[in-house]
């Protein structure tokens, strides 16, 4: 009988180690305590462990040391259970010469930074928490958001000098493995790499240098890296980096936020169908006012044509003159506000945006009709989610302006096609950047 169940404790030992085979945020760390080799057990990322084993060997010196003291034994242990121990983070000791498992409380990492508020995100309802620049921090943020056995993380290290950090996170029961194998595959592959910033991690990734679309988002925000991994995608923690980056980036992650699911379901859909019509008011209306000004006036109703007419009467440039010169202020106007200071960067705005605005209308640079375009233009471009997908629309916007100068309308509807047969083209690791839905999940988003 006491073998039997020496067998088990020792099976639910090797489990354990092959887990962490697997998962390197699983802690094994050999010691010696009250004279005995033992095994300490923890998520490493929700402990202290140089305090926790400091605060151990203390305990073993007292003369009464024992498993009572250094914690609580664990009668007849289960390997769920101890495994729902560790994820909550608590600590397991197991001591070779007793053959038990004791329970002890370690000393935990504070995971609640005295943290800001998200800088690029804006939350109205949901945890405001974000990442911070150190990944057992953010490691341990995700496990409290998502505290599951089924998440797993994997450790890279890049560069020959650095060894920068780098931790892959999935759950796998929910990741297609062919997209897993791919990135881990990719990661060991250049493992030699520099690795400082997002270019380098692209490349590392096998990406293409030159797209127009992003082919992974990036998020501050713990919430969506747990909705992310809900929905069978990677998420990469890099050191230093105070953001998630979430493989792989579909269309509509444009458009949809974990936090929009906070809101009734009405207002839910009413903001995403706002997001999806802002899109498309950026990308094409600024064409649309020069291909109907300069190249098909005839389509207009005659008073608006008029109307356009005269409002330009004053303006000696051809329509897409005009507008490349609004939109050249208004991306100066908008990377200033982006670098400088918060104090500052309100009052650029206003002076670019409105005294600016109002300036070369007064000189008969642009006419009114195109200020209140390209405003609304500029407006739209940051509504989509997430800010990197906005250069992509801003992008795409340049390309239907140029062809409807030269081919009007018929030139605008072609570079729509040209646009969706670019993106149908698109893929991140075999997977469709048009997929709405990963195959055998849950909706995407």
């Amino acid at each position: 009988m006491k073998n039997d169940k020496e067998g088990e404790l020792m099976s639910i030992l090797q489990q354990l180690k092959f887990r962490a085979k697997t998962d390197d945020d699983l802690l094994l760390e050999p010691i010696r305590i009250s004279g005995q080799e033992a095994i300490f057990i923890a998520q490493r990322s929700l402990i202290d462990l140089p305090a926790t084993l400091n605060s151990l060997y203390q305990r073993s010196a007292n003369p009464a040391s024992g498993c009572v003291v250094l914690g609580k034994p664990i009668p007849d242990p289960e390997e769920k259970e101890l495994l729902t121990a560790i994820l909550e983070g608590q600590g397991l000791l197991w001591l070779e010469a007793d053959r038990c498992f004791v329970a002890v409380t370690p000393i935990a990492k504070t995971l609640s930074r005295s943290i800001e508020t998200p800088t690029t995100e804006n939350v109205l309802r949901g945890s405001i928490s974000a990442f911070v620049e150190d990944l057992d921090t953010n490691i341990g943020l995700i496990r409290k958001h998502e505290p599951s056995s089924t998440l797993l993380t994997r450790e890279f290290h890049f560069g020959k000098i650095g060894h920068k950090r780098v931790v892959l996170l999935y759950k796998d029961d929910l990741i297609e493995p062919q997209l897993k194998q791919s990135i881990m595959e990719q990661l060991n592959r250049h493992a030699e790499q520099e690795l400082s910033n997002l270019q380098m991690l692209s490349l590392i990734l096998g990406f293409p240098k030159w797209t127009l679309v992003t082919k992974f988002n990036t998020s501050e925000l713990p919430q969506e890296a747990e909705t992310a991994l809900n929905l069978g995608k990677a998420v990469l923690l890099v050191d230093r980096m105070p953001f998630a980056v979430i493989l792989p980036s579909l269309l509509w992650d444009m458009f949809a936020v974990q936090n929009d699911r906070n809101f009734p379901a009405v207002f839910m859909g009413l903001i995403r169908f706002l997001r999806i019509l802002a899109v498309f008011t950026n990308i094409i209306i600024p064409g649309l006012y020069v291909a109907l000004v300069s190249v098909n006036p005839d389509v207009l109703r005659i008073e608006m044509a008029l109307s356009i007419a005269k409002s330009r009467v004053d303006v000696p440039y051809p329509s897409i003159v005009e507008t490349l010169l609004l939109l050249f202020i208004l991306e100066l106007t908008l990377e200033a506000s982006i670098r400088l200071p918060k104090s500052i960067g309100p009052t650029v705005t206003m002076v670019g945006g409105i005294i600016l605005g109002q300036a070369v209308v007064s000189a008969k640079l642009v006419s009114n009709l195109l200020i209140i375009i390209l405003a609304a233009t500029s407006i739209s471009s940051s509504v989509v989610v997430g800010f990197q997908n906005s250069f992509s629309v801003r992008l795409f916007k340049y390309l239907l302006l140029v062809l409807s100068a030269i081919f009007g309308v018929i030139g605008l509807i072609g570079g729509l096609v040209i646009i969706c047969a670019y993106l149908s083209s698109v893929t991140s690791f075999g997977i469709p950047y048009l997929q709405l839905y990963k195959s055998g999940r849950g909706p995407n988003g």
